[in-house]
C-alpha cells in the first residue's frame, strides 16, 4: 500500500472510527467518504484528460522517469562534469597589434569649432 499504511493500520483506523463515530452515524460517514474519493478520482482523470487536450499526443512520448527530480544527486553531477573530457576549443586568432595613429597638434578651439556642450548635463 501507499503512505506506509498497511492492513494492520487500515483496520486500526476503522476501528478507532467505529468507537468515535459511533456504529449509527458509521454508514452515512462511510457514503460521505466515498463520494469524496470518487470525486477525487473524477477530478483527476478529468485532469489528466484536459492535460492531454492542451499538450498534445507527444505528451504520451515523454519519459517522466527522466525528469524526476530524485535522481539527481549532486556530488554525482559534479563529478561527472569533472571527469568528462574537455571540448576541443576553436584555435585563437592571431592578434594583430595596429600602430598607433599619428598624433596631430592640438588645434586652436574658435566659436566655430567648439565641442558640444550640455548645460543640463552637468
Amino acid at each position: 500500500m501507499q503512505f506506509g499504511l498497511t492492513f494492520e493500520k487500515l483496520l486500526l483506523i476503522g476501528l478507532i472510527a467505529v468507537l468515535i463515530v459511533g456504529p449509527e452515524r458509521l454508514p452515512r460517514m462511510a457514503e460521505g467518504f466515498a463520494s469524496v474519493v470518487r470525486r477525487a478520482g473524477e477530478y483527476l482523470r478529468d485532469t489528466r484528460s484536459r492535460v492531454r487536450d492542451e499538450m498534445g499526443p507527444e505528451i504520451d512520448e515523454v519519459d517522466w522517469r527522466k525528469l524526476d527530480p530524485r535522481q539527481y544527486d549532486p556530488r554525482r553531477i559534479i563529478r561527472d562534469a569533472l571527469l568528462e573530457e574537455p571540448k576541443p576549443s576553436t584555435p585563437p586568432m592571431p592578434t594583430v597589434i595596429a600602430e598607433p595613429a599619428p598624433r596631430r597638434a592640438p588645434e586652436e578651439f574658435t566659436s566655430s569649432n567648439l565641442p558640444p556642450f550640455d548645460l543640463e548635463a552637468t
